[in-house]
């Protein structure tokens, strides 16, 4: 559900050579603590927003940073980490409804007005629960490699529940102040500014604890969105990874088709294409998103 690190450290795959975006730690109050934001203005400060959720095990930057910059030339783009992810908030546990939160939480904090939000992946789920439990802040959907739920086949099915028990048993170090000092050690080593691109992408990698990504692997065990996918009523784009090994290409058209008036935006490459196919993945996502913002500027004015 995310890129792998296998992928970088052993391949040493050429990934793109772009400015990384600078950003800062904000304050999300009522929410537990502190998250690490990018925020990239548009063309004009009247540019519509986007709010990008990442995936399972990475940070809001090294999902996305492919894609930022182009985005720019049409909307205002803002990135953060999730909880327990990069330097996203340290909570005693991670849920994906407490995700959705803290995406509100920002919104609001920015003092924005109906925004698009995207998501990659285990960002798609929580942006379908953004929509789901704040659906007045949302304008827009654009999700990639998503499903409605997991723990379809047996081997699935086991593979949860294994995850889920193992989670329980790390519960108290995931607690504990020696791991809390850890991941937060290990989200200041990536305040810098990137000057290789494969070794900044190791050092944002490794910002997320190996506990932290179990807990929410065990929590996305549990996402079943089937019952209220048919309810979605805002502008919706699916982008789809047709060589996906870790979310089946066919579930995800099958995900696209449940929802009312979604368009589906095909990338030859597979679940990692995000950022090592970028030059595939990103002008399908572009396309998505202008699709959704053509067709959300009457939902802007209800």
């Amino acid at each position: 559900m995310a890129v792998s690190l296998t992928d970088v450290t052993r391949r040493r795959v050429q990934l793109p050579a772009i400015d990384v975006p600078q950003g800062r730690m904000v304050e999300l109050p009522g929410r537990g603590g502190s998250t690490y934001v990018t925020d990239t203005p548009g063309p004009s400060p009247q540019s519509p927003t986007i709010v990008l959720c990442h995936a399972l095990g990475t940070t809001g930057l090294l999902t996305f940073f492919p894609v930022i910059h182009p985005l720019t030339e049409r909307f205002r783009v803002i990135t953060l980490d999730q909880r327990w992810h990069g330097r996203g908030i340290q909570s005693e546990a991670f849920s994906l409804a407490d995700c959705a939160d803290d995406v509100a939480a920002l919104i609001d904090l920015l003092e924005l007005e109906k925004v698009i939000v995207g998501g990659y992946s285990m960002g798609s789920i929580i942006a379908q629960r953004v929509w789901r439990q704040h659906p007045d802040k949302v304008a827009g959907l654009v999700l990639g490699a998503t499903t409605d739920r997991f723990q379809l086949t047996p081997a699935e099915r086991g593979f949860f529940l294994g995850m889920g028990s193992t989670m329980l048993a790390l519960r108290g170090l995931s607690r504990s102040r020696t791991a809390l000092k850890a991941t937060r050690a290990a989200g200041r080593s990536v305040d810098i500014v990137p000057s290789d691109m494969h070794e900044w992408a190791l050092r944002e990698f490794r910002s997320t604890s190996p506990w932290a990504v179990g807990q929410a692997l065990a929590a996305l065990g549990q996402h079943h969105s089937r019952p209220w996918l048919g309810r979605i009523d805002v502008p919706t784009a699916v982008v789809v990874m047709m060589r996906d090994r870790v979310i089946p290409t066919s579930r995800q058209i099958a995900f696209a088709r449940s929802i009312p008036g979604a368009t589906i935006h095909e990338v030859d490459d597979g679940h990692a294409g995000c950022v090592l196919g970028s030059e595939k993945f990103v002008p399908r996502f572009l396309e998505a998103a202008a699709t959704v913002n053509a067709r959300s500027r009457d939902f802007r004015q209800r």
